[in-house]
């Protein structure tokens, strides 16, 4: 057994596949909220980082590791009908009834986990109320001990409030946790938690940019489990 404590996870990306997940997604949410209007939605999708003709993110698109609130800022001088508040609840609602494609069995490998004696939590940038549905989705809110979203008092990622939020209400030490994200975000919070950093390629991001702030890059979250084994 390793001498860590608990795994914090981010959710899109990590828990769940970015592209799988959130492309389809995309697309739906910009022709609803366009009317339909092609141009304007290519010209949205342009300000985030998403291609609407194709139906895909660019990887270095803000939509990745920003929260909601702050894609509703850059959306919301294309559709000034909605206020900023508006058009992000907007987005928490429909986002949270988007499909999720699981990255890797979700159950049987949380369930392992929870079988080593590790503390589990979600640290996501998306809003709570969502997250929790998504997870609900999947079948496994009660098997995290904490879920934190940008909007439940700890702030968003790269700050690493919700990491030491998570930690404090357990009274564990940074050092006995390990953050597991897919973005640059997630690992920047982690290493400034204090926490041992776990990169995943289930986002867009590629190994060359999680390597530096990483202490191990691995293809998905399935391989944590043989991870744990090998630094015991």
């Amino acid at each position: 057994m390793s001498h860590f404590k608990a795994i914090i996870f981010d959710k899109d990306g990590t828990l769940f596949d970015f592209s799988a997940t959130w492309e389809s997604f995309a697309s739906t949410y910009l022709t609803g909220l366009t009317k339909g209007d092609v141009e304007l939605a290519v010209s949205i999708g342009d300000a985030i980082g998403f291609d609407y003709r194709k139906g895909v993110f660019s990887p270095d698109s803000m939509v990745i590791a920003s929260t909601g609130a702050e894609v509703a800022q850059v959306v919301q001088p294309f559709v000034p009908q909605y206020s900023h508040r508006e058009l992000e609840l907007r987005m928490n609602v429909a986002a949270a009834n988007a499909p999720q494609a699981e990255a890797a069995p979700l159950v049987p490998l949380l369930t392992e986990l929870r079988d080593r004696g590790l503390k589990l939590a979600v640290a996501t940038n998306d809003a709570e109320a969502p997250a929790r549905a998504h997870l609900d989705q999947a079948g496994v809110t009660g098997f995290f001990d904490f879920i934190a979203g940008y909007d439940s008092g700890f702030g968003g990622k790269p700050a690493p409030g919700q990491l030491l939020g998570f930690a404090s209400a357990f009274d564990l030490n940074p050092a006995d946790c390990v953050m597991v994200g897919d973005s640059t975000h997630d690992l920047r919070a982690g290493r400034a938690a204090g926490m041992k950093t776990v990169g995943v390629l289930t986002g867009l991001a590629e190994a060359v940019e999680l390597s530096p702030m990483s202490d191990v890059v691995l293809p998905t979250i399935a391989e944590l489990p043989a991870w744990l084994d090998q630094i015991s």
